[in-house]
């Protein structure tokens, strides 16, 4: 009772916040700007006075598997700045203000009210995702060849699981810093330092989390769940169930100090 409580006061104020308008409409922009950009870039060329002429210039065919990498890069870059800068405040903010205190004097379990932030999080997050590449998938079946549904439903879950991990950083820089900026600050530079150390020693990290976009596209070029992809999916979840049982128990030792 109290967990749901908790959690539905996470999602009444997102909804107050218009954050249920605003993160699913910019997400689905990012997911379908890049493959229709490059579908119709001939004609965005022509309609601005073209090349000079005997210039001949010849632009690629996208397969399926391509237009949606397209669409998960951009999710990968502006999404994921996205999702930082919208939920960078979500306990910050209340321990600055003095809230969380509120809240935490009575007999509420530190556990409840961290767990309840993440999954309210986590479901604005995953629907919003759920619904931009929903419509990428429309436009990818209308401009590019056909991308089934299942393949669809199993690129939402794995690229999810990508998600997941960001907003899991996030409810954990959120347990040490009071600072918005800081949280953000800390967010990103572990992602970047994930990445750069997945590129240097990737034949050994294949199942690195950075590497999910990869594998998920070879899963699309094979039409088979690649081992890799699986390896990488369950390291993914280990670490984000780490670092939420490391943001409850950093945040009961901080509130008892």
């Amino acid at each position: 009772m109290q967990w749901r409580i908790l959690f539905k006061k996470e999602m009444i104020e997102s909804w107050r916040n218009k954050k249920w308008v605003w993160v699913p409409l910019v997400i689905i922009l990012l997911a379908i700007i890049d493959p229709i950009s490059n579908y119709y870039m001939p004609q965005i060329i022509e309609s601005v006075g073209g090349f000079p002429d005997g210039t001949v210039l010849e632009f690629p065919e996208f397969a399926p598997p391509e237009a949606v990498l397209m669409s998960l890069g951009q999710l990968s870059s502006l999404g994921i700045l996205v999702i930082v800068f919208m939920s960078m405040g979500t306990i910050s903010g209340e321990r600055k203000s003095g809230v969380s205190e509120l809240i935490l004097v009575k007999p509420v379990s530190h556990f409840n009210y961290i767990t309840a932030k993440w999954t309210a999080l986590l479901v604005l997050v995953w629907v919003s995702l759920f619904l931009g590449m929903l419509v990428s998938w429309y436009y990818t079946n209308i401009l590019f060849g056909d991308l089934s549904f299942t393949a669809f439903l199993l690129i939402v879950f794995f690229y999810g699981l990508w998600y997941m991990l960001v907003v899991t950083l996030v409810i954990f820089y959120n347990t040490l810093f009071k600072n918005a900026g800081m949280v953000a600050f800390f967010t990103i530079l572990t992602i970047m330092i994930m990445s750069i150390i997945t590129q240097i020693f990737g034949h050994v990290l294949e199942w690195s989390p950075n590497n999910l976009t990869d594998h998920i596209l070879k899963m699309l070029m094979t039409e088979d769940i690649p081992s890799q992809l699986v390896g990488s999916a369950g390291i993914t979840i280990a670490i984000s169930a780490a670092l939420l049982v490391f943001s409850v128990i950093r945040f009961k030792n901080k509130a008892v100090l």
